[in-house]
């Protein structure tokens, strides 16, 4: 069974606050020197037989949405690319012209996603990552696959 994809709603915050932090180990993100706290932003839950399976929380900034998070759990059952095509149409739907995210040198599994999906490299920012760390320690030294967390590369597709 497929996932339903909704918006994100005020009585949703408590529950993303909780979610956000078992999932990234606190109530922030950093991507680009910028710090977000992704369970106040916009965003869609995924839900499947009454649990959310997956979120996604964005920001727009004039005519680009950026992804700031995207989750599915399990991945590989479809989830992860309902939330982005959720999130492609939201773009639309705010005259977007790109949409953009931002991941790290050691995240393939999420290059190969993404870039399946339509977004190209954009940006490698290297050594990124410990300015991120200075923001939000709780960032790994290593990654997956046991890479070592250096880099932010950006990604962008058109809408």
């Amino acid at each position: 069974m497929t996932a339903t994809v909704r918006a994100v709603t005020p009585r949703d915050r408590a529950a993303l606050e909780r979610l956000v932090r078992d999932l990234w180990g606190t109530n922030i993100v950093v991507g680009h020197g910028t710090v977000f706290e992704p369970a106040t932003l916009a965003g869609f839950l995924a839900e499947r037989d009454g649990r959310t399976v997956g979120l996604l929380t964005y920001v727009v900034d004039g005519d680009v949405l950026e992804i700031v998070t995207v989750d599915a759990f399990p991945p590989v059952a479809g989830t992860g690319t309902a939330l982005m095509d959720a999130a492609v149409a939201a773009a639309r739907a705010d005259g977007c012209r790109r949409v953009v995210l931002t991941t790290t040198n050691d995240n393939l599994d999420a290059l190969r996603f993404y870039q399946r999906r339509g977004f190209r490299i954009a940006t490698v920012r290297p050594g990124a990552v410990a300015a991120a760390r200075a923001l939000k320690p709780q960032i790994p030294e290593t990654g997956a696959y046991g890479i070592p967390m250096r880099d932010e590369l950006e990604l962008e597709r058109d809408v």
